[in-house]
């Protein structure tokens, strides 16, 4: 949709490219492809340095990139319309077996919990992990705890994660305003009051968990995965830190200079987190070069 093409081929991936297969003949200069091996291996290395920058109070990234390495055979994964999305998209290795959802073609807020639900009642065996933010939670997510409260005992495998990330800000709409219109943070529409996530979730019966440090991260997720009863997960994370996209176009970056400079209310947050970030991109290569 977004790209050029020569030949659209129509029809279900895996009977398509069957049919396609026949076709191809395999060349002998394999630096194209050598070329892009070598681009992903670094691009996850400089997602890995984006992850461990150090944050106020914790790198959202760094919550997914824990994750990955410990989620659970066939589980299901979903995420909500927002910033998780862009973590979730990037930072999370899924294997053969798992199953993952996102509104992406609505990219309507609030479906993350309610697809996580559904989740565990078409396979209650299996384990549930449902990645939102603060702005997802208010609007919808808060009550569908209750229904995970009044149902989950009924599922063979009671583990159902829902990880919330408390910024106070609605923050995926935050950048947009930024880099897309050159508009600065407006306090008004995009500040969320806080809410005690995990307490919450202790009151209705459920295992309730809240990450303020950046070294909990790992263990919370150990004792979430390994809970008796449903869990929120609840972290405190850094809203400045800039869902980078792996390039930047000069209108965006026009756009955000021009938010920081009419007064944009995190503009020294947001400078400070976006340096550490961009930094990070040339670590890995200085390092192989």
């Amino acid at each position: 949709m977004r790209y050029p093409m020569e030949v659209n081929l129509i029809g279900d991936s895996a009977t398509t490219l069957q049919a396609l297969l026949p076709h191809l003949k395999q060349k002998s200069d394999r630096s194209w492809r050598e070329h892009i091996e070598k681009s992903v291996a670094q691009w996850w290395e400089v997602l890995e340095e984006r992850a461990m920058a150090d944050a106020d109070p914790v790198n959202p990234q760094r919550v997914f990139w824990e994750l990955s390495p410990k989620l659970p055979d066939n589980c299901i994964l979903t995420s909500d319309s927002g910033s998780a999305a862009n973590w979730y998209a990037r930072d999370l290795k899924l294997r053969r077996g798992m199953m993952a959802s996102l509104s992406g073609g609505l990219a309507t807020m609030g479906n993350g919990v309610p697809y996580a639900i559904a989740a565990k009642f078409a396979y209650p065996e299996r384990v549930a992990i449902a990645m939102v933010g603060d702005g997802a939670m208010q609007m919808n997510g808060n009550a569908e705890l209750v229904t995970i409260a009044k149902y989950w005992q009924r599922w063979s495998d009671p583990r159902l994660i829902i990880m919330v990330l408390n910024n106070q800000d609605l923050n995926q709409v935050t950048w947009e305003m930024r880099v897309m219109e050159g508009d600065p943070k407006y306090e008004a529409s995009q500040n969320l009051p806080d809410f005690p996530y995990a307490d919450y979730a202790e009151m209705i019966g459920l295992k309730g968990i809240k990450v303020t440090e950046s070294e909990a991260l790992s263990g919370a997720w150990d004792r979430a995965l390994n809970a008796d009863r449903p869990v929120v997960l609840e972290v405190k994370t850094d809203p400045n830190i800039p869902p980078i996209p792996p390039h930047i176009k000069r209108e965006q970056a026009q756009a955000y200079m021009s938010a920081l400079m009419h007064g944009d209310p995190d503009a020294l947050g947001t400078v400070k987190a976006s340096f550490k970030q961009f930094a990070r991109e040339f670590i890995p290569k200085s390092r192989k070069h």
